[in-house]
């Protein structure tokens, strides 16, 4: 369940006090910075981190983890007190997954070492997490209080359109969804089993804990200008990448909507025209838009497979839960009934291009082409159920047994 609250990120932070029992040998909360090239400014948040540590009797530690800075970025943040890890190969998701594995806290928060997000507001990030029990705690820009701090593509284009395809396909209502300072409980972390390894891990985090369960809670920040360097985003690359994560995430958009669209379109193309002309707006269509209809109509069901095969392997990983469509695929479409109502279709195609056959034999003519259309177009799609269902057998008994032995 995902939660908005209303209220002053500044005032609020003046009120938080903590004191926590600190643990024999790992800290409480790990602070983990992502960073390349910032040695004008990673040392600033780091010595803010610490500083709010010791302000609100947190038991805290700083991870920076240097993903390939040219500068001086990894000797700042040491001297400065921090635990400087290093992952060479480049990519957002790689700096944070290598962040996580080295964090000791019960508690994880992310921000970036750009100077850009305000550490006085961890105090409110762990007492959501410690206190309120939320898994997953995210800090969301509104455009008044992030202005300038991101190119205006991003602000009013890039970021809004993607949250709202995120929450369109998946049915949540993050109002933020690219957002990097965000607060996770390690045993909520730890359940998400991330694999992306760019910007797309931000998109990944909420796909998997909305699909999960957690409990998600966004609170206002406020996010400041650049004051040196340059965005580490691009906007086309890592916005095609999002998007891309999203609809691979989502096998009903990619594949059962356009799927069934596709099917339902081209049956009533060959059933409207099998008897005589269609006629639409005062235009009589002929033979051509049944032929166009087989086409969609085989291109269609071949979709729906791929669908169907997706929420399978989805549902396995723990992706998705299962739901009305892969439960009805489970119960009712084994390979015997596939192979019956595949076997019936392939048998009435046949039996229909047995018919033009004999008659082609008797006449050395083919008069009956919308026949033969509807006939070829059943012997098409009998043949890939009876072939889908198989597939789909071996398919499920493979990850049975792969199951098994995990």
């Amino acid at each position: 369940m995902l939660v908005v609250i209303e209220i002053n990120p500044i005032s609020e932070n003046k009120e938080l006090s903590f004191c926590p029992e600190k643990g024999d040998k790992m800290p409480e909360v790990s602070v983990v910075m992502p960073c390349l090239n910032e040695e004008k400014t990673v040392g600033v948040c780091i010595k803010k981190c610490l500083k709010v540590f010791k302000e609100n009797n947190i038991d805290g530690e700083v991870i920076v983890v240097d993903n390939g800075s040219v500068d001086n970025s990894p000797r700042v943040a040491r001297e400065t007190g921090a635990k400087v890890v290093f992952e060479p190969r480049k990519g957002y998701g790689r700096a944070y997954l290598r962040g996580f594995s080295e964090a000791g806290g019960e508690y994880i928060i992310t921000l970036d070492a750009d100077g850009q997000h305000n550490p006085q507001d961890i105090p409110r990030f762990y007492r959501y997490l410690k206190h309120e029990g939320y898994d997953l705690v995210i800090g969301f820009r509104s455009k008044e209080s992030s202005l300038g701090s991101t190119s205006p593509f991003n602000q009013y284009l890039g970021n809004p359109i993607l949250s709202k395809i995120l929450n369109l396909f998946f049915c949540t209502n993050f109002s933020d969804i690219t957002s990097g300072y965000r607060g996770f409980r390690r045993s909520a972390l730890e359940r998400l089993d991330l694999r992306c390894r760019g910007m797309e891990l931000a998109p990944e985090i909420l796909i998997k804990a909305s699909k999960k369960g957690l409990g998600i809670l966004e609170i206002p920040i406020e996010v400041k200008q650049r004051v040196c360097g340059k965005s580490k985003l691009s906007p086309l690359y890592d916005g095609w990448g999002t998007f891309r994560l999203m609809i691979l995430f989502a096998p009903t958009w990619l594949f059962f909507i356009p799927g069934i669209l596709f099917f339902v379109i081209g049956l009533f193309l060959i059933f409207a025209i099998l008897s005589g002309h269609l006629t639409v707006w005062g235009i009589e269509f002929g033979l051509h838009p049944m032929i166009f209809g087989a086409f969609l109509a085989i291109l269609g069901l071949q979709v729906i497979t791929f669908g169907i095969q997706s929420k399978i392997y989805v549902d396995w990983i723990g992706l998705e839960s299962r739901d009305t469509i892969t439960n009805f695929v489970k119960r009712n479409f084994t390979v015997e009934k596939g192979s019956l109502v595949g076997g019936l279709i392939f048998i009435a195609g046949v039996g229909g291009l047995i018919y033009i056959f004999n008659k082609f034999v008797a006449t050395r003519s083919i008069d009956e082409i919308r026949l033969l259309l509807l006939s070829m177009t059943l012997t098409v799609i009998g043949l890939q159920i009876i072939f889908s269902a198989w597939f789909l057998s071996i398919f499920d008994l493979v990850l049975g047994k792969m199951e098994e032995v995990t």
